[in-house]
């Protein structure tokens, strides 16, 4: 067998991250040879620079731009380039590398993850955001470069490796797996009185806290509805969530044969970020293996729309299209920021979101004609979202 072509220029968008940081140690792990092009991160300084001694990209960069001078410290004497600010690393996404990963979470990774795209590159999407606030626009504007996005969130993963985009049609149902998060078995009196620590506390992955409270509200997921419908041209109603804690099935594809097809591993970040990249072929790595009988018995479950409101809230946006998806995804950071600050309850996140959409469908900024897919339209949605959100989460605050 001759051994696949990989890409050999990439660069990682959120670098320090969970998916970032798993994304160089499976290139350690599978001891591939890459020139990389760029590394950017958010804020964390130190490890962006470690990364940067350890890979030597062509330019990292911080997006605090108060974090530019310690940067170049860091990095004095050792030919890498630094920069900083939101600009540079939509200009580093789209620099010139055959490979992209986007992990950079929530609606600040659309920009660089457009810029990749249309710089033709092959998008390692982990950054749902985009997706779900750029619309299908994301996926003509790859297309149209002669790049590709291949989906890293294990779900659309898993989904990917067994749909068959020739018969679309003859797909029933894409089923998206859910750990549950934390909060699975909790009663939403008890919801009403979680804390940030507990909510970040996931029972499978180490992610970054706004990531760990979508999955405590399961608004991750929401999210991801939204996604898997984009990447695969499924409506609504033909996308279904269901309750796997074990987390061994990622998703599975219900054709209308009867036959349902799964993809299967363990709970490990690395393999779709594996596949991703070599796809369409396969990277030979260390990987851990899946042991069924170790495993356990696999449980299943329907989600409860009565304790986690956002699925619904997800869907209903989905429907309506326009500017709602975006507008959900922005409502949602402001209301996860304001529940780890401490100002609201964790109930209220869904309470702020809903309202929200609700303010904006009265005023009418929800209008048919705002598509998300334009960059700049983006924007403005998320701003106008923003704006609506923090309103509705003070009036909440207050009220507590």
């Amino acid at each position: 067998m001759n051994a696949p072509v990989l890409p050999r220029r990439v660069t990682v968008l959120g670098s320090t991250g969970s998916v970032g940081m798993s994304t160089l140690d499976l290139f350690d792990q599978a001891g591939v040879e890459v020139e990389i092009v760029g590394l950017t991160a958010g804020r964390n300084v130190a490890r962006l620079a470690e990364q940067a001694l350890r890979w030597r990209p062509e330019l990292a960069v911080i997006e605090d731009e108060s974090r530019l001078p310690e940067l170049r410290v860091r990095l004095q004497g050792s030919g890498v380039e630094a920069a900083a600010g939101a600009a540079a690393v939509a200009d580093v996404a789209g620099g010139g590398a055959q490979w992209v990963m986007s992990a950079i979470v929530g609606f600040a990774g659309l920009a660089p993850t457009l810029a990749a795209a249309r710089a033709g590159a092959v998008v390692a999407l982990a950054n749902k955001e985009s997706l779900v606030c750029g619309g299908p626009g994301l996926l003509r504007t790859a297309k149209l470069a002669g790049g590709a996005v291949i989906p890293v969130d294990s779900e659309h993963s898993a989904i990917f490796q067994v749909f068959d985009a020739r018969v679309t049609e003859q797909v029933s149902r894409l089923i998206l797996t859910s750990s549950g998060g934390p909060f699975r078995t909790w009663s939403r009196e008890q919801m009403a009185h979680a804390t940030p620590e507990q909510a970040v506390a996931h029972p499978n992955f180490s992610m970054g806290a706004k990531i760990s409270v979508d999955s405590a509200s399961m608004m991750n997921k929401g999210l991801e509805i939204i996604e898997a419908a984009y990447l695969f041209s499924v409506p609504p109603e033909r996308l279904d969530v269901l309750i796997h804690h074990q987390q061994i099935i990622h998703s599975m594809v219900e054709y209308a044969d009867g036959s349902t097809l799964a993809q299967l591993g363990p709970p490990d970040m690395r393999a779709p970020i594996a596949c991703a990249f070599a796809w369409p072929d396969r990277l030979a790595w260390p990987a851990p293996r899946l042991d069924l009988v170790a495993s356990g018995p696999l449980t299943f479950e329907n989600p409860d729309l009565d304790r986690f409101p956002a699925l619904t809230l997800a869907k209903a946006a989905l429907a309506e299209g326009g500017a709602a998806p975006g507008a959900l995804n922005a409502a949602n950071e402001i209301a996860v920021a304001a529940f780890l600050d401490r100002k609201i309850g964790f109930l209220d996140i869904a309470a702020t979101v809903a309202e929200t959409l609700e303010r904006m469908t009265r005023s009418g900024d929800l209008v048919a004609g705002a598509n998300g897919e334009a960059l700049e339209n983006a924007r403005e949605i998320d701003a106008a979202a923003r704006r609506v959100a923090a309103g509705v989460a003070a009036e909440l605050a207050s009220a507590r």
